[in-house]
């Protein structure tokens, strides 16, 4: 029998036993889906951390928080006092900090324009924060050192928010209410997207620090600083100058821990670099299980229909196919299935990483090599799941076969 011959007999005996060839395909979808989608979101999600951490950190800053060790937008203690006076000091005493900013932060706030309300995050910060945090506005101007001075009521505004709040209308000059205190929106901020907590940075309002501390929270403490060093090369050096500085400034004896944390670009890089190996080793791990168990299934259903189809194989034997050609058809009809599942798995697993990564402002969740992966694996699935049908199928004597 040709190969021609065999590959259209195999998709005649695959259309004839509609059922099992359905159950043995969605095991490989569900596989090859799960793969694909932790692979393409996975990538989507190094990426969007690496592109936060670059612009909010880069390779010569050093971040102040006050208590513990959270940072970015995570929850922090309330047991240290971290003050501007703090910040200020240690900056002038440190050699090589060349410029710095402090914030305090509202992490809930209600904001209201006219008949819309919203709920975003509200951070104050000084005048250098549009240079010390990277990020600028695309309409309008950032306040100066003297709305910080005279604690002016003024806001810049992410896209989110700017988009909840004033749909289509020109925000420049708008006046809304921070819980019960007017502000003026002076300008739109650069979008940001999610930070490393899945944060919205868009949904968010930057006012001068001093403003949300007096006349918004009532306090007179920061959350967080950040310093940037002019010698990247010193940035090791200049944390430790910082500590010292900032313990001794609060009068901390030897023996006890500090009331704040201090982390580094390197720092950073480090914690990245853990969920980097999490997302590359072990989420795919978890995915291929269900790969394996996939092609378990198939191999299992497989050797099923070669005992149903016994009389078949016989009758072929009989009329003179060969072993070799009756194991070419049953690998071929075993891979096929699985094959199939496994790219039905692949557009199904980009798809909803595309959705994904939409719902969570990543990027685009598509990913080639999460795609060619998956392929890549369905295809040796399907053959090593046909394997051992097909060498049943082949052993089969046909006089046994036949009675």
């Amino acid at each position: 029998m040709s190969t021609t011959r065999l590959v259209l007999h195999s998709h005649r005996m695959l259309r004839r036993y509609p059922v099992r060839g359905v159950l043995a395909a969605s095991g490989s979808l569900l596989g090859i889906g799960a793969l694909t989608l932790v692979l393409s979101i996975g990538g989507a999600a190094l990426a969007q951390v690496s592109r936060t951490v670059n612009q909010l950190f880069g390779g010569s800053a050093i971040a102040i928080t006050t208590g513990g060790t959270s940072f970015l937008g995570g929850p922090r203690p309330n047991s240290a006092r971290l003050t501007m006076d703090d910040i200020a000091t240690v900056a002038a005493e440190v050699p090589g900090v060349v410029m710095w900013d402090a914030q305090q932060t509202l992490p809930s706030a209600t904001v209201r324009y006219g008949n819309a309300v919203t709920t975003a995050r509200v951070t104050g910060q000084t005048e250098r924060a549009r240079e010390v945090w990277n990020r600028d506005v695309t309409q309008g101007d950032y306040f100066d050192a003297q709305a910080v001075a005279t604690a002016d009521r003024v806001a810049l505004v992410g896209e989110t928010a700017a988009k909840t709040l004033f749909g289509g209308v020109d925000p420049l000059g708008a006046e809304i209410l921070v819980e019960a205190v007017p502000f003026t929106v002076i300008g739109v901020l650069e979008r940001f997207g999610t930070d490393i907590h899945g944060m919205d940075r868009d949904n968010e309002l930057i006012v001068p620090v001093t403003t949300l501390q007096r006349r918004v929270m009532n306090v007179d403490t920061v959350v967080q600083a950040k310093l940037l060093v002019g010698d990247p090369a010193a940035v090791t050096a200049t944390s430790e100058d910082v500590v010292r500085a900032l313990r001794a400034r609060h009068g901390i004896p030897p023996n006890r821990p500090s009331d704040f944390s201090v982390m580094t670009a390197d720092d950073v890089k480090q914690m990245v670099g853990i969920v980097e190996r999490i997302i590359d080793v072990y989420a795919p791990l978890v995915a291929l299980v269900f790969v394996v168990v996939a092609a378990l299934v198939a191999m299992v259903l497989m050797l099923t229909l070669v005992r149903q189809r016994t009389s078949e194989i016989g009758v072929r034997r009989a009329v003179g196919a060969q072993s070799a050609q009756i194991a070419v058809q049953f690998a071929v009809e075993t891979a096929a299935t699985v094959a199939a599942g496994g790219l039905a798995g692949v557009l199904a697993g980009n798809a909803i990483g595309i959705v994904v990564a939409a719902r969570f402002n990543l990027e685009n969740g598509f990913s080639w090599s999460a795609a060619l992966t998956g392929v890549a694996v369905s295809i040796v699935m399907g053959v090593a799941a046909g394997l051992l049908p097909a060498r049943r199928a082949a052993g089969l004597h046909p006089v046994d076969a036949l009675r």
